[in-house]
């Protein structure tokens, strides 16, 4: 072999082993990058609707953790195989200053998107959860890592983005829970109405109808206020998920019903307020209860 094919295979084969090296480390970092964003990915656990895109939508950000990463890997592989033919410190910097550039644009995106991450890694909710954040409450009718639109109780889409999310209350979850304050006569003795509730609250249980809403009573806690106007008894009813306010509407419709029957006075008192008008003469329009 001729002495300067000799010395052109001196000069490359150190530069071929060193790609060929770069090249198998790109590939297994890649593996290992796949096994790490197979580990966000929540298998569906049953046929529910929630339950399967709860796994969709891991599995979307499973694919974005993947491609992310992987774009990253393959951009400094690149750069340090360029390294061993030519100086690339020019254009590591260009990059840097771009990306420091491109960060300050993007810092509200990257928030958004940050927040979104933590959202579905951490199921904090899912498409079709009635959820609450700050004063909108509504149903999730779609969710990304940098969006969350809620349909609120006006027919209304709220878009919320990711990163202005700092408290959330999930009103699908387990259980919901809502309480019931019936205001009786102050002169009018407990015991009586307290039975009449009895009533109501077993009637709404043992009805078929309504039981498979239920996860727990109604049950009366008792005597919550007691004043000059009127005696407040308090019930307490858990309901499957967001179904709370159709079964406090029966209920109240029960307990009136049950008082009725019964002849149970409720409280009489009323409220009146004026508007535009001093405090002084709001006071003297109320009724005396003390007389």
């Amino acid at each position: 072999m001729p002495s300067y094919l000799n010395h052109l295979w001196d000069l490359t084969l150190p530069h071929a082993l060193r790609l060929l090296g770069l090249l198998v480390l790109v590939l297994v970092l890649n593996r290992l990058l796949r096994a790490a964003s197979n580990l966000i990915v929540k298998t569906a656990i049953g046929p529910g609707r929630q339950s399967q895109l709860r796994e969709q939508q891991t599995r979307a950000l499973a694919g974005i953790a993947y491609s992310t990463g992987s774009k990253v890997v393959w951009a400094v592989a690149v750069l340090m195989g360029l390294h061993e033919f030519m100086d690339v410190t020019p254009a590591v910097a260009l990059a840097g200053v771009a990306s420091v550039a491109l960060g300050f644009g993007a810092q509200t995106l990257v928030r958004d998107v940050i927040a979104g991450f933590y959202i579905v890694f951490e199921d904090q909710f899912v498409v079709g959860d009635t959820i609450q954040i700050s004063a909108y409450t509504g149903r999730v009718e779609h969710l990304t890592l940098r969006r969350t639109v809620l349909r609120d109780d006006r027919g209304a889409l709220v878009t919320i983005a990711n990163g202005e999310i700092r408290t959330v209350s999930n009103l699908s979850r387990d259980w919901s829970q809502a309480f019931v304050d019936v205001s009786l006569a102050p002169e009018t003795p407990v015991d009586k109405p307290l039975r009449a509730l009895e009533t109501a609250a077993a009637a709404l249980r043992g009805d078929p109808s309504w039981s498979q809403a239920l996860v727990d009573g109604p049950r009366i806690l008792g005597v919550q206020d007691f004043g000059r106007t009127a005696s407040t008894i308090r019930l307490q009813v858990r309901t499957t998920p967001t179904r709370q306010d159709e079964v406090t509407r029966e209920l109240r419709r029960r307990i009136q019903a049950e008082f009725l029957k019964q002849g149970i006075p409720v409280s009489s008192v009323q409220r009146i307020e004026l508007t535009g008008v001093s405090h002084s003469l709001q006071e003297a329009a109320q009724p005396d209860t003390a007389s």
